[in-house]
Parts: C-alpha cells; sequence; structure tokens
C-alpha cells in the first residue's frame, strides 16, 4: 500500500481486523501553510537510546535540567512570537508542576507524552489505557488547562497497536501525533499515510510526522536528531517542499537539545552517543533560524483540532 492509499471503509476494530485509515479532507489551502511546532518534555536520562543503562528507579536521583531547558525555550519561542505544543511526561508534572504552569501561562498548548516514556506497543491495551488516563488527569489537575492531544514515546503506536487510538478517544483524546510514517530501527509504520489521518471505529485523528516523499521512500522531515545530523539548508528544503504541498509540517525537539552542557552517559552504546550528542551545540541557533525562516503555531490551532472533532473533518488553518 501507497502512503496515501487508505484500507477499505468498512474495514473496523472488532475481531482483530485492521481499522479503517480515511484520509483527511476538507482541509484550508494557503500559499504559505502554518507549520506546527512541538515539544517532547522529557529529559536526557528519559531517552530510549540509554533505556539499556538507565534504570527508571534512579531517575529521582539525577540531575534533571527540565526547569531551565524549558524555560530558555520559551524564552526563544517568545521572541519570535511563536506557540507550541508540549508533549510533557506526567513524571515531569508530577515533580516540576510550576514548570507545566508556566507553559500553559505563555500561551502554549499542554498535551501528553504518557507518564514514564514507555513504549507504547511493549504495553497491554489495560497498561495504555491506565498509563494515558492517569497522565491526562494528572496533567490537568496541574495545569488547569484541558489536554487533548498525544505523542507516544519514540512514535511507538504502529501495525502491533492500532488499538491505541481507540483507547485514547476513549480517555478523552481528541487527536494523536504519534506515528512515524518512516524506516526506522525503533519505530516506524511505512504504509500509514503522510498527513492528518482518521482511524479506527471512531474516526480518531492522527497527525504522523512530517516526512518528504523521494521516488518510493519516505525521509524523515520532522526535526529530532535528523534536525541535528542533516545540513539546515537540506531540511528548509525539506519543510518547503511538504508547504509547496499545501501541507503544514510538523516539527518536535526535546528540551535537552539546546542543552549541550548536559550531563555525559557512561557506558552508552556508540550509535547512541552519536544519535543524541550530535551537534548539540549548534541546535539552538538552528531553532531560532527555523523559527524565522516559517510560519509555526500549536498543534491545536494549526490543525484546528476542536473544530475538526465537530465537524469530523481534518482541516488545517493558521490564525
Amino acid at each position: 500500500m501507497s502512503p496515501n492509499d487508505a484500507p477499505s471503509a468498512d474495514a473496523h476494530t472488532s475481531g482483530g481486523s485492521r481499522p479503517a485509515i480515511v484520509p483527511a479532507h476538507e482541509r484550508y489551502r494557503s500559499a504559505a501553510p502554518c507549520n506546527a511546532l512541538s515539544v517532547d518534555v522529557e529529559d536526557y536520562f528519559h531517552v530510549l537510546a540509554f533505556a539499556d543503562i538507565v534504570d527508571p528507579a534512579s531517575w529521582a536521583g539525577r540531575e534533571c535540567r527540565i526547569p531551565r531547558n524549558v524555560e530558555r525555550l520559551l524564552e526563544i519561542f517568545r521572541a519570535a512570537g511563536v506557540r507550541s505544543t508540549f508533549f510533557t511526561l506526567g513524571w515531569v508534572a508530577e515533580r516540576y508542576p510550576e514548570v507545566i504552569r508556566s507553559i500553559v501561562r505563555a500561551g502554549h498548548e499542554l498535551a501528553s507524552h504518557g507518564y514514564e516514556h514507555r513504549l507504547a506497543f511493549a504495553q497491554s491495551r489495560a497498561e495504555f489505557r491506565e498509563d494515558v488516563g492517569r497522565t491526562k488527569k494528572l496533567l490537568e489537575d496541574v495545569s488547569g488547562a484541558e489536554v487533548i492531544g498525544f505523542r507516544a514515546a519514540s512514535f511507538s503506536i504502529d501495525e502491533r497497536n492500532l488499538w491505541a487510538f481507540d483507547v485514547l478517544q476513549e480517555c478523552g483524546y481528541l487527536y494523536s501525533s504519534s506515528v512515524n510514517p518512516i524506516h526506522h530501527d525503533n519505530y516506524g509504520m511505512l504504509d500509514a499515510p503522510r498527513f492528518a489521518f482518521r482511524i479506527g471505529a471512531g474516526g480518531f485523528l492522527e497527525l504522523p510526522m512530517t516526512t518528504v516523499r523521494i521516488g518510493s521512500t519516505n525521509l524523515p522531515a520532522a526535526g529530532g536528531g535528523f534536525f541535528r545530523l542533516a545540513p539546515y539548508a537540506a531540511f528548509r528544503w525539506a519543510v518547503r517542499r511538504v508547504n509547496a504541498e499545501q501541507q503544514p509540517a510538523i516539527f518536535y525537539l526535546h528540551p535537552w537539545e539546546i542543552d549541550p552542557a548536559q550531563p555525559r552517559m557512561q557506558g552508552a552504546r556508540l550509535r547512541s552517543r552519536f544519535r543524541h550528542y550530535l551537534n548539540l551545540s549548534r541546535m539552538e541557533a538552528r531553532l531560532v533560524q527555523l523559527l524565522h525562516d516559517f510560519s509555526w503555531d500549536s498543534m491545536e490551532r494549526v490543525f484546528d483540532v476542536r473544530a475538526a472533532a465537530d465537524s469530523g473533518a481534518a482541516r488545517m488553518i493558521c490564525r
């Protein structure tokens, strides 16, 4: 199946059948679509790259640099006049509630990244329901803001756990941004549509990570380590190419990516060290340039999620 094809509309979630994927429609189009800016609020010791050497039981005893790094991101966004979506771990919100409140006070969208950065496909349906429900309530209690968005740790919703979309809808979420339609050794759902689509019995809205299509291959163009690896000019070209398709790009980063002075993890594999530490010293300047070169807003506003939920359409606007 090609990235923009969809299974038949009579597919369903019961009996183990694959949920129907319905391409989004009724999009608002413009000459220069507004792009969606997002931050995955986790620290350097939460990342999948170090999961084999870091016991979650040790997290509380490690130096957490979330407060200073989130504050710096808020300053950068304020200077650029942009809003973002902060997909935040419940673990962080529980320990640093003032950080969460500062995000909301600054006018940004607060969303869920799960409680402990557990891979979604490594959880049972019951475990996943408990995790996403607990985190939504915690974030809302701490912030006083409604949480409608979710992003799975390491984009870990794929063919193995498509039921996750139904669970998210049942728990009160309106959208997910958890699918990455690329080939990667840790994640990827190659046959997913490249742009906003609906899936599952309830037609849940998924906003997949941005890719550019070259021949028969989807190349990553959503940020993270790829943003630090690729020359900036190449990444800028990719965003422009997606916008030329009259689609918004989704960009993500982590607070630790603007922190080259973060503690170094001892005993990590060479590949993990390369992916995590590459070009950290250049990240902030590249981010500032990216915010200057394109128009940005939160996921909720760019995709007009609340209106889309009411109408059943996946629409895009830039206010």
